[in-house]
């Protein structure tokens, strides 16, 4: 059965990886070099180490799944412009860790043009850098920082007898990160395939709740269909909030009981082949929204469908947050939660006291994912391929000194979407959130 009959995306192609490299080699000087590390494992206690997960920069270049590895990319070099480090081949360590790629077989099956053991890496690792004038690595990292210094030491000490070391240390992800900023239609797919995931995920746990359940309880209802459904881990720590625990943004200890009567906040994604999906539905423990939580629950979800018809080529983040802040504030004005008029509670910023976070991040390989929101001192435009959420949201915490019918409510409604040239697709639209649909879901699944 191929993987399109199985409903699952084809993964990205060594070909795909390779145009990535030559495009980023054609932004740098050519006698530049450009150095990433890829993740190293980490320990979690004593004999045991934390599940592994690459570096998204270093697997966006190259798809290499082992930890410890370096890619080095040399614009212009006559005998291969892509060079790996890696760990060799060895039976003895492989019985116990699983079986490793290997220099030899990197090269067939990740498409580099070259592939080193890691014990070579030094002495290869000075020869390809001699009479590169600027290095670029992440500046964000220590150990290509540590690596690179100990190069240029070594090559210092070779410049009285050959080419000089490189003069100069670039950020790479400056331009890197631009690069990603755009996603392919190979990682849209991906994307897509985690978003659906994530959504039937969100689904099954509308379905399963009830009330006296705890909130890890239902952390693990979604992680399970997760990994039932292929993706191999959450994108990020799973966010089960019940009753006022949904008033904190990024509450993690999932350890409370959930009561009737209270909203549970889900924001939970999977990861498939490393791409993120990110949704946050709020819904009733009992199945039922009490007249209260229905009105701020209207108000979000309100301002999340117009935010939705505002994300277009042209756009900026900052017009769609602006939008939903004036959208939030009306709402809250109307309950009389926040003193209008509403352009005067806009400019006072009244609204801050129940929405305390922008309305949208960028989404790719990771849930945050990489790319200036600021270009040339102005919130940047929105263009086709560019992925992000949409989560507006409000949280009265108990201990305000407001009317109790309102206290310990908190709602976020976030879907992820693709900037088209129409407008855009909404990747996670498979989860519902209006109150009818929320509702009608639970009863089938509480009966």
């Amino acid at each position: 059965m191929t993987q399109a009959e199985q409903g699952t995306p084809a993964p990205i192609t060594s070909e795909a990886y390779r145009r990535r490299r030559e495009r980023l080699m054609a932004q740098v000087a050519p006698d530049s070099a450009i150095l990433i590390p890829a993740a190293t494992l980490s320990v979690r206690n004593q004999d045991s180490d934390y599940p592994f997960r690459q570096d998204s920069d270093f697997h966006y270049l190259c798809g290499f799944p082992e930890p410890d590895a370096w890619l080095v990319l040399l614009p212009g070099r006559e005998a291969g412009e892509s060079v790996l480090f890696c760990q060799p081949r060895d039976p003895s360590v492989e019985t116990w860790t699983g079986k490793r790629v290997g220099p030899r077989r990197a090269v067939t099956t990740h498409g580099v043009d070259e592939a080193w053991p890691l014990e070579a890496r030094d002495e290869q690792l000075l020869d390809l850098l001699e009479g590169r004038k600027t290095l670029y690595l992440p500046l964000d990292n220590d150990r290509a920082l540590s690596l690179a210094g100990e190069m240029r030491e070594g090559l210092k000490a070779r410049a009285r007898r050959g080419p000089p070391a490189p003069s100069a240390y670039a950020d790479i992800g400056v331009i890197l990160h631009e690069q990603r900023l755009i996603k392919s239609e190979g990682e849209l797919a991906l994307m897509r395939h985690a978003g659906e995931i994530t959504a039937r995920a969100h689904v099954r746990a509308m379905q399963s709740i009830r009330p006296g359940m705890f909130e890890y309880q239902l952390q693990a209802t979604l992680e399970h269909a997760f990994v039932m459904a292929g993706a191999r881990a959450p994108a990020y720590g799973t966010i089960v909030g019940s009753g006022a625990n949904a008033c904190i943004l990024h509450y993690t200890e999932n350890d409370a009981a959930m009561a009737a009567g209270d909203l549970v906040l889900v924001d939970a994604g999977a990861e498939y082949a490393l791409y993120a999906g990110d949704i946050t539905r709020t819904f009733p423990v009992s199945g039922r929204f009490s007249e209260p939580q229905r009105q701020l629950y209207e108000i979000v979800l309100g301002a999340q469908q117009r935010a939705l018809r505002a994300v277009r080529p042209g756009a900026t983040l900052k017009d769609i947050h602006e939008g939903v802040v004036r959208d939030l504030t009306a709402g809250l004005v109307a309950l009389g939660l926040v003193e209008g008029p509403v352009e005067t509670a806009v400019e006072q910023g009244y609204y801050k006291r129940f929405y305390l976070h922008g309305t949208s991040h960028w989404l790719g390989l990771d849930v945050h994912d990489v790319g200036a929101y600021q270009w040339e001192g102005a919130s940047r435009t929105l263009a086709p391929g560019m992925v992000l959420t949409v989560e507006p949201g409000l949280y009265i915490p108990d201990d305000l000194d407001i009317a109790e019918q309102w206290r310990g409510i908190g709602i976020r409604i976030e879907d992820n979407v693709v900037v088209t040239a129409q407008g855009c697709d909404v990747l996670t639209e498979g989860v519902p959130k209006r109150v009818r649909e929320i509702e009608a879901l639970m009863a089938q699944g509480q009966t």
